[in-house]
Formats: C-alpha cells, structure tokens, sequence
C-alpha cells in the first residue's frame, strides 16, 4: 500500500455468534483497515463462515455490533458459488450482479479474460470444471467496485497457477487501499497477511486491530 494513513473500514465489538444452539464464539474485536488482509482460520464447525456471514450482513448478530465505516457496500463471494448450470459464464455474471449495479456484456466478457476465462464466456456453467466455475465467481471481484471483500474459501479447487493468479489480485486489490478477509484452509503467500484463529478465540477475548 502507498503511504497514506491507513483507513479504517470495518469494526466489531463484542460479537458473538450462536448457531444450533451451539456459542460458536463470543466477545470478537476486530478492527480491519485500507490495505489488511485478514486470514480467519478455525477447524470445520468453528463459525469461520458465520462470521463473514455477520459481518456481510447476511446472518443476524447474536450480540455486538458490525460496523461498516464510509457507507461500504462489501463484495461477499460465499463458498457455495450461487452459479446457475443452465446458464453461460456470461449470463451467470449478469445474474450475479443484477441486483447491485449491473453490466455490460463488454464488461463481463473482460472479467472473465482477467481470471483466465477468455474463450469460455458462452460456455454452460454445467459444462465447466469446478475450478472453472470458482473463476466465474470471482469475476466478480473485478466488476464490482468494493474496497472491502468477504471471500470464503476461495482457493478451493482451484490449482496452482488459480491460487497464483488469485493472490496475484489480491495483492493487488490491498496496494490499491482496499482490504480482504477470508477463509482458507491453505496458507496465504502474501506478506504482512494478519491472522485471526477461531480455534482460540471462542474462550478468549482478544482486540485485534490495524
């Protein structure tokens, strides 16, 4: 990131999230700013995908607050693709951001070249690899202007030169004053990547900040 100050674009107090009658965590902190990327890590069931849901917007808070700083509207990309087989590449990002601001086929047609697509822009979602279909979904981070991105494991079934290409963007996307938080079962090749464990945190009360 450039030398400006950095910009705070996200706080939570004292969130707590309860799923199935289960406290997943309780008492979270967490401060993020232009420029973070923050890794959530946690075994399966420890509410790694409950907290961007929280924090996105999209599952009610159990208690605290979530914040969102300078009328954010975060870009959530969820672990389920939300992709429709019977459609194309194409029509899938249309869909996908019609409820937002929507695009132009011009402009879906150069996201999907920027994740390695080009060529496949007709292509039934049925017909593409699982990697494929996570590239559709992630077309999406560059059509929608966010500085705040919720991705949900979003190296999975994607191969090595996917996971390069990925972090590629964004590393990108933190140098340009937006940040990141997201889950992954694989560790992060970035620098200054900052963590935040589930595993520990639901028995103790941290402050985690920029």
């Amino acid at each position: 990131m450039s030398s400006l100050a950095a910009k705070t674009l996200l706080k939570v107090r004292d969130l707590a999230c309860e799923r199935d009658e289960r406290n997943l965590f309780t008492g979270l902190d967490l401060t993020v700013c232009s420029g973070d990327i923050w890794h959530i890590k946690g075994p399966n069931g420890a509410g790694k995908t409950s907290l961007l849901r929280q924090m996105s917007g999209l599952l009610p808070l159990t208690a605290g607050s979530v914040e969102l700083m300078h009328d954010q509207r975060p870009l959530y990309i969820g672990h389920k693709l939300a992709l429709k087989d019977q459609l194309s590449a194409n029509e899938n990002l249309a869909w996908l951001t019609a409820i937002g601001e929507p695009t132009t086929e011009q402009q879906r047609y150069a996201a999907l070249a920027k994740v390695g697509l080009r060529g496949y822009e007709e292509s039934l979602a049925a017909q593409l690899s699982a990697g494929q279909r996570r590239r559709v979904a992630l077309a999406r981070l560059h059509l929608k202007p966010a500085a705040l991105w919720f991705l949900d494991e979003p190296l999975t079934a994607m191969d090595k030169q996917g996971v390069a290409d990925e972090q590629a963007w964004f590393a990108e996307h933190i140098a340009s004053g937006g940040a990141i938080v997201l889950t992954s079962h694989q560790d992060l090749d970035l620098p200054a990547v900052k963590v935040l464990d589930l595993s520990t945190f639901v028995a103790t009360k941290e402050a985690l900040a920029c």
